[in-house]
């Protein structure tokens, strides 16, 4: 009786020992006397005991591999330290446990030899500046190789590319200098195009001084003009008045001697009185003297 309580006992302790739950994003492979028998995915699993094994666990998730910085050389003989990011996915569980021994160590001189071997054929320049050439390549490369390992090479990324010291150097008075050049086009620019604003307003405000006093002149010969067309109406009218009173000889004498009046007011030296009128500016003289007496 003790001895089938405890064949019992330890059944059931290599059934629960043999009893498998594989998890998400999760694949256990399974190997039977030695061979490769199954992978198992989500969910409950039995293993036969002694004959059957789990030679590996893998992560289906999508990892990430962040190299040290490794020495590079560029076409122009230019030695630079460059670290590199991988991101990949195992797709498939039996060639990722049999397809190479050390995956991940393969992964890193994988991506080292080929990181050379692509920068070896750029110049420092084109290195610098061909991040995106550079990652995409470098992903091509490494995706077709790893197919065979049952890895999918997702994202390859140059974190940092390190030039030597004095190439640094030489990079930042570059900057520095071409800063400078882009400033001293940007201030001569911005000069120049004030002067062309201030030589622009005073051309307009010249223009307009002109316009004005043009209109000004205008306007002055206009009311000149209607002045004296004022004045030539008056005479007229004055003449056409004098004309309807019928003067007598007497009366045009007079105004002939007004009229001489405001001649000898002008800057003539010398005056020519008529005959008939010398008796009549005589007559006015000896009255005017007897009005002041």
């Amino acid at each position: 009786m003790i001895l089938l309580i405890a064949i019992l006992i330890l059944a059931f302790l290599i059934i629960i020992c043999n009893l498998h739950i594989v998890q998400q994003s999760r694949a256990y492979v399974v190997e039977r006397m030695g061979a490769f028998r199954t992978v198992w995915g989500v969910g409950i699993h039995f293993k036969m005991p002694f004959i059957e094994r789990i030679a590996k666990k893998v992560s289906l998730k999508e990892q990430v591999l962040d190299y040290p910085p490794q020495p590079v050389i560029t076409k122009d003989n230019v030695t630079m330290q460059i670290d590199t990011v991988v991101y990949f996915q195992i797709t498939d569980p039996k060639l990722y446990t049999y397809g190479v021994e050390y995956p991940m160590v393969a992964m890193e001189t994988l991506t080292a030899t080929t990181l050379r071997n692509i920068i070896g054929d750029l110049e420092l320049d084109q290195t610098l500046t061909s991040r995106d050439v550079i990652n995409t390549k470098m992903r091509a490369i490494l995706d077709e190789v790893t197919d065979p390992w049952g890895i999918k090479v997702n994202r390859v990324e140059l974190k940092n590319i390190l030039p030597p010291q004095d190439i640094q150097n030489s990079m930042e008075k570059q900057m520095k200098a071409e800063r400078d050049r882009r400033q001293a086009i940007l201030q001569a620019e911005g000069t120049k195009r004030s002067q062309i604003l201030v030589a622009e307003g005073e051309k307009e405000a010249a223009i307009l001084k002109a316009d004005a006093e043009k209109q000004s002149a205008i306007l002055r010969a206009e009311g000149e003009a209607q002045a004296i067309m004022e004045v030539q109406k008056a005479l007229a009218e004055s003449v056409r008045l004098l004309n309807e009173a019928c003067p007598n000889d007497q009366v045009i004498k007079l105004k002939a001697l007004e009229a001489l009046q405001k001649v000898a007011d002008g800057q003539a030296t010398k005056i020519i009185i008529p005959s008939e009128l010398q008796g009549l500016a005589g007559l006015a003289a000896s009255a005017k003297e007897f009005l002041k007496d």
